[in-house]
């Protein structure tokens, strides 16, 4: 079998908001078809590591490598990374005034120059692929919160990223409607999608997850894979942890 390639690399990341430091010397590998998991308290720096990989904010200083290219804010065009680095976020974003399939052509029409009516043939396929193909005419006003996301995901899909992040997708949502959100996800993991997923829900890192890391504090305290890490934490801080929420 040949070896996965090697999608992301990040190599002694570190991240102050002034005077705060919120990642400390982060070292972190996604190969092709991995899922990614990252857990840990609110505040350990999940959410900022996720950014940092999407160039939403800018590291101070570090190596992030995206496809064996290192990217620098001084010698990438960002937007043209961020193509391939597609991501969803906690709060879904969409623009109340545009339809569901409105905002899934946006970026491809907008950013990448797609004639309108591939757009909306390869919108459609996405809205399909994340179950919400009778949707297509509807206003975001129209969806329950679950929907909403789902189209977030369709959006992020219909760039056709190489990676896709995931900042804790389901936190908004009420709990009657994450498990459609999450086995959207579970989906595209079983289709091979490379993703980096913050989340809150355990029992989907140890289900979907092929690695989990347990942040603190800024710093990545231990990896490995969901069994491994959930059955048999070897770090203190990691037991204390999953012991507060498990």
């Amino acid at each position: 079998m040949s070896e996965k390639q090697e999608m992301i690399r990040v190599e002694k990341l570190n991240k102050s908001f002034g005077e705060l430091q919120v990642l400390k010397d982060i070292d972190l590998t996604v190969k092709e078809s991995d899922v990614v998991v990252l857990i840990g308290a609110s505040g350990s720096g999940k959410s900022t590591l996720l950014r940092c990989l999407n160039f939403l904010e800018m590291k101070n200083s570090g190596i992030i490598t995206i496809e064996g290219e290192q990217i620098e804010e001084s010698t990438h065009d960002l937007n043209k990374v961020r193509e391939r680095v597609g991501m969803v976020f906690q709060h879904f974003n969409l623009f109340p005034h545009k339809t569901v399939i409105g905002n899934v052509i946006e970026a491809p029409t907008q950013v990448k120059g797609m004639k309108k009516e591939q757009a909306i043939k390869e919108g459609k396929e996405m809205l399909d692929k994340v179950g919400l193909g009778d949707k297509y005419n509807v206003y975001p006003s129209t969806l329950s919160g679950g929907q909403k996301q789902r189209v977030a995901i369709a959006r992020a899909l219909a760039m056709r990223p190489d990676v896709m992040l995931f900042d804790e997708p389901t936190s908004a949502l009420d709990p009657e409607l994450v498990g459609e959100v999450l086995s959207t996800i579970k989906e595209l993991a079983d289709e091979g999608m490379t993703m980096v997923v913050v989340t809150h829900e355990m029992g989907f890192a140890r289900e979907v997850g092929d690695w989990v890391f347990y942040m603190h504090d800024g710093k990545i305290v231990e990896y490995g894979p969901p069994n491994e890490l959930f059955d048999n934490p070897k770090e203190e801080r990691t037991q204390a942890f999953l012991s507060s929420i498990l």
